[in-house]
């Protein structure tokens, strides 16, 4: 039994041999582990963040008449170029029938009295005349008569504005001929003719007849996330591409973050502006285009740079180092100092030079030649 049990031992003694020797051959069979390298490059290497939103004038102003009425001739259209103090549009006035009775009233009223001051005018001279009522009594009865002559000049004015809209001798007071207030691109015409219009008031904001903007002065209105409106401030360069415009970008600068933010959809957005500070001639752009906005946070030109990929980072210190090549597959460790990153490539200040050849981390293994020949 004791010689059973020993010969079992040896063969699985035996076994253990032949496998170990297998494992060893096979080990030594495998090609070594080599290491690809990478070099510093020259980057200029941008961070930045996104705002959406559109490109519209710094100020669009809306024309509105100062008389009530309906449009009887639209002389613009969107798009024309217009001066100001030009004529856009003209209206009709159609009266009000009980102001209009009203202000009828008014001027029988004034013409009675008128007829009444004038009996007592005459009255008053040729007594004055014969002496027989003083100089002050006679310059009361003339100015009674100019007043009431005056108040039926007023009368008539009155009644004429009601039924025309305007009236010698006040200007531009009141007119039914609508002009331009700026010189500017007409980017609106929301009226057509034989539309009422309403004067502007203290009760009212008026009918807009025609809104009129500086194109030549455009800028970026657009909103970013509470959680990068903390990394802008005004002042920074913007980077403006339009979707209509393709392979074109603007150059623009950060005026104004709004201070406070507005809820939507769940996120707080904070509204920002910029100004766009070079119009190409060539290009024309449409008040409303949809854009977007790179707002630049940092920038380095020409820098030493590599891939983020390739950097480690102790475990202790949380310091960043590489390894760089000193041999045939030898690599010692160099900690650096580190700059800007875009997410792909980072900035390297201190610790490499462009020659240096950096350990890639993907191991690649070395194809061993084939016995058969190949």
């Amino acid at each position: 039994m004791k010689k059973a049990i020993t010969i079992i031992v040896l063969v699985l003694l035996a076994f253990l041999f032949v496998g170990a020797v297998y494992y060893l051959y096979q080990k030594d069979q495998e090609p070594p582990v080599t290491y690809q390298t990478e070099t510093p490059t020259t980057e200029t290497i941008v961070r930045e963040t996104i705002a959406t939103g559109t490109i519209t004038p710094r100020e669009e102003v809306p024309v509105k008449p100062n008389i009530s009425g309906i449009i009887e001739k639209i002389l613009v259209k969107p798009g024309d170029t217009v001066q100001a103090g030009e004529l856009i549009a003209k209206l009709k006035v159609v009266p009000n029938v009980s102001n209009l009775n009203n202000a009828k009233n008014q001027i029988m009223t004034a013409r009675i009295n008128l007829d009444n001051e004038r009996k007592i005018y005459n009255r008053q001279k040729e007594l004055f005349e014969k002496g027989v009522i003083s100089a002050n009594d006679f310059d009361q009865a003339q100015r009674s008569f100019d007043i009431a002559k005056q108040n039926l000049e007023s009368a008539k004015e009155t009644f004429e504005i009601i039924n025309t809209g305007t009236t010698a001798g006040i200007g531009d007071a009141t007119t039914t001929e609508i002009k331009a207030t700026i010189s500017g691109m007409v980017l609106d015409v929301p009226v057509k003719v034989g539309n009422q219009v309403i004067e502007a008031n203290n009760f009212n904001e008026g009918t807009t007849i025609a809104t009129i903007a500086n194109t030549n002065d455009m800028i970026f209105k657009g909103k970013v996330d509470e959680s990068e409106v903390g990394k802008i401030k005004e002042g920074l360069p913007l980077e403006i591409t339009i979707g209509a415009l393709e392979d074109v970008v603007f150059n623009a600068t950060l005026d104004y973050i709004a201070p406070q933010g507005v809820e939507e959809n769940g996120a707080v957005q904070f509204e920002i502006e910029g100004t766009l500070s070079e119009l190409k001639d060539d290009v024309f752009i449409r008040a409303g285009l949809s854009a977007n906005a790179s707002i630049i946070l940092e920038k380095a030109e020409d820098v030493l740079a590599i891939k983020e990929a390739l950097i480690q980072f102790d475990k202790e210190t949380k310091k960043p180092y590489v390894e760089v090549m000193v041999g045939n597959q030898k690599f010692e460790r160099r900690d650096i100092e580190l700059g800007i990153s875009d997410g792909i490539n980072v900035e390297i200040k201190k610790g490499l030079s462009k020659d240096d050849k950096i350990k890639v981390w993907n191991k690649v293994k070395e194809k061993k030649p084939s016995g058969f020949g190949g």
